[in-house]
């Protein structure tokens, strides 16, 4: 398993947009991701999901990914919340 914490560093946190393509990232691995806030677990290839976590600017999430590609699971989803 792979573990990394993020900052939001977007403005309007992880809105409609961003959870949208971090959704997209997420369905595009194999390996089981999680999202965790305030010790709270969310499904990362759900919509619904990353939207109820309700991440606003200068909150931290960790983002666990477990499978055979989980490190570039990770990568990718990093990159794709610094695009956001």
């Amino acid at each position: 398993m792979v573990r990394v914490k993020y900052t939001i560093k977007n403005e309007e946190g992880l809105h409609a947009r961003p959870a949208s393509d971090f959704c997209k990232t997420a369905a595009s691995f194999k390996s089981k991701i999680r999202v965790i806030k305030d010790g709270e677990e969310f499904e990362a290839k759900s919509m619904l999901m990353v939207l109820c976590i309700g991440a606003v600017q200068g909150d931290e999430i960790e983002i666990t990914a477990e499978g055979e590609d989980e490190q570039e699971a990770i990568n990718a989803l990093v990159e794709t919340l610094d695009m956001a």
